[in-house]
């Protein structure tokens, strides 16, 4: 009975070692997975942003450094003729009915044609700062057609100036002006022409204090 035993005794605690081994190395391989996961977890976050940042950050000629847009370039040339294309000038003209008619002449002064059609826009300035002195001239009659001006050439647009003597003092409110501000058609930026004498600041007038026509050839 005694040598039956001791096999069983022998047998269970080598059982037990093995087990205790089992754990043991169940233990290591946990930890190390554990540890594999948190570095390839956080190690593409820095690796990518300094890549992201390389690629949006350097501005090239042209292209916008915060957006990457392209840079807006010069306006394609229309074929229109600009404020810095032309020369003004008033001409001689007749007078009758209490108005002045004059034409406003235009010259290309550019070294290229450019073409012109349509209303400028006329309106009398005064001050130390160029501002508006009442409404700006009317547009009578119809818009002509196109007038392609070479260089040298000259366009001509009929303005008509009502004496301010022709209204109520009370309504038209007689200022001194220094002279016309003028937009060519189709154009956003504007000439002066030097003619001074006296417009009316008034807002209410019975009629028109400037009327102009379309332009036309000179």
């Amino acid at each position: 009975m005694v040598s039956f035993k001791k096999p069983r005794i022998s047998l269970v605690v080598l059982s037990a070692a093995g087990a205790s081994a089992a754990l043991l190395l169940s233990a290591c391989g946990g930890g190390t997975t554990t540890a594999s996961s948190d570095t390839s977890s956080s190690a593409p976050s820095s690796s990518a942003s300094p890549a992201a940042t390389a690629s949006s950050s350097p501005s090239t000629p042209g292209s916008s450094s915060a957006t990457g847009a392209p840079a807006p370039g010069p306006a394609p040339d229309n074929g229109l003729c600009k404020a810095g294309d032309v020369a003004l000038s008033l001409g001689q003209g007749d007078a009758g009915a209490g108005s002045a008619y004059r034409p406003l002449n235009i010259k290309n002064t550019s070294g290229k044609p450019c073409t012109i059609q349509g209303f400028p826009g006329v309106s009398y300035v005064g001050g130390d700062n160029g501002q508006q002195i009442g409404p700006p001239a009317f547009r009578s009659g119809e818009k002509g057609a196109a007038v392609k001006l070479n260089p040298g050439q000259s366009a001509a647009a009929d303005i008509q100036f009502v004496q301010v003597r022709n209204f109520d003092p009370a309504v038209c409110k007689p200022t001194p002006v220094k002279g016309l501000r003028v937009y060519l058609p189709q154009e956003t930026a504007s000439n002066f022409l030097a003619d001074p004498g006296t417009g009316c600041a008034g807002g209410n007038l019975p009629g028109n204090q400037l009327s102009v026509k379309t332009v036309h050839r000179a």
